[in-house]
């Protein structure tokens, strides 16, 4: 966020009220900018050369905050950022400094009806990361660290989730109690020699967060391991990003903690698509709902009632599809049966938008085909997406329903 150029605003009536009173704060005609540390990628001639500057001014700042505090002091730094590349540059400067964080407790300081969260996948929470100086210049070993790290985070995650701390901000907090171990070493190295930076710490924090609240979100821990990759990273986007567009790359980290090579398995016609960022900025990732999808896509045919549609082209087949429900295409749905096969969440999404259009006959024909109508998996799924989803959402209204509709099997 450029705010010296946001602070021009209010500096030029500063200047003409009581510049006269303070000539030595308002000598230039709008604010300096030099000094400013920020990623300005319009500037520096791109977004290479902006970061460079960026992480050399922070590791700049970091080792004068080293050199003048003292031995027992403490630094406090706040920061709130959600996506892993801007924790990493962090990170990596604050260690290059000799400091190293023994706390990082998150504290709920963002307003979500402010503009900037509407929409987006803001945190919610600042970061205050309590450092330290570190004493020495000890070598670890990543082999004998790591369980010290995995349960540092374990008891860590036990009381943020008590504390009510969920979404993107969980795994932001973990990041405090993992660094408080390998941060007390100059340099961690693997038993080949190899040093071990902060991006191996952030995927091993993001794995153990990704695990514990799957297990919180649907209660046992069973249903985790009988929970396919993809029908994993679904829940966990919609428990830290709801509806909102990310960043791909943020994406496809969440999607490695589950095992989930998102590139294979995102598309139209999916539930996980591409979205162009602002102004044809990098690209994004956008997890769709069951009346968002094309369904069809790639299967001979696309649509449902109420979604946005993308193409022209793609009204036929879904006016059959709609419209004509008795007259679809029968191979086309036994297309979209087959990919339901291979995920539980493929399955939740084309029975809820069956559920939704009236086709409940042929959803109570195909559920009790397929066995799926007591599936304890696939209706533990659709209670925990809709739990991590706020009243009033579409999509959690849409679950709900499609779990009413579901007792009809119970016994």
């Amino acid at each position: 966020m450029p705010y010296a150029d946001l602070s021009d605003f209010f500096y030029v009536w500063l200047k003409r009220t009581i510049g006269d009173l303070h000539p030595d704060l308002f000598a230039t005609p709008l604010t300096p900018k030099s000094d400013e540390m920020v990623a300005h990628a319009a500037k520096m001639g791109g977004m290479g050369a902006a970061k460079q500057q960026f992480e050399a001014m922070l590791e700049q700042a970091f080792r004068e905050m080293h050199r003048v505090l003292k031995p027992d002091g403490i630094a406090i730094i706040v920061f709130a950022h959600k996506t892993t590349e801007a924790w990493e540059t962090v990170l990596n400067a604050l260690l290059r400094a000799g400091l190293y964080p023994t706390a990082a407790l998150p504290i709920h300081t963002e307003m979500q009806a402010r503009l900037r969260a509407q929409e987006s996948a803001a945190l919610a929470s600042s970061i205050y990361l309590v450092c330290r100086k570190r004493v020495g210049a000890r070598v670890g070993f990543w082999g004998d660290l790591k369980p010290q790290i995995v349960d540092a985070i374990e008891r860590r995650l036990h009381q943020f989730w008590d504390a009510g701390v969920r979404g993107a901000d969980l795994f932001i907090s973990a990041i405090g109690p993992a660094l408080a171990v390998f941060g007390q070493y100059a340099r961690v190295e693997r038993a080949s020699g190899e040093a071990v930076g902060a991006s191996v710490l952030l995927t091993l924090v993001r794995e153990q967060v990704s695990r514990y609240a799957l297990e919180r979100i649907l209660r046992e821990r069973e249903v985790v391991v009988e929970l396919d990759a993809l029908s994993q990273f679904y829940l966990l986007y919609r428990w830290s990003y709801g509806h909102a567009e990310v960043p791909f790359d943020e994406a496809r980290k969440l999607a490695v903690s589950v095992g989930l090579e998102l590139t294979a398995v995102w598309g139209e016609g999916r539930v996980i698509v591409p979205a162009q960022g602002k102004g044809g900025e990098s690209k994004r990732v956008r997890v769709v709902s069951p009346l968002e999808r094309a369904w069809g896509r790639g299967l001979g045919g696309v649509s449902v009632r109420g979604r946005r549609r993308v193409a022209p082209e793609q009204l036929a087949m879904g006016w059959e599809l709609e419209e004509k429900p008795n007259e679809a295409s029968e191979a086309l749905w036994e297309s979209l049966y087959a990919r339901a096969k291979g995920s539980k969440v493929e399955a939740l999404q084309l029975a809820a938008w069956m559920w939704e259009s009236g086709q409940t006959g042929r959803l109570v024909a195909w559920l009790e085909r397929e066995g799926l109508h007591r599936d304890r998996v696939l209706w533990m799924l659709a209670q925990a997406v809709a739990d991590s989803l706020p009243e009033g959402d579409s999509e959690r209204r849409l679950m709900q329903g499609l779990l009413g509709f579901s007792r009809r099997w119970e016994v």
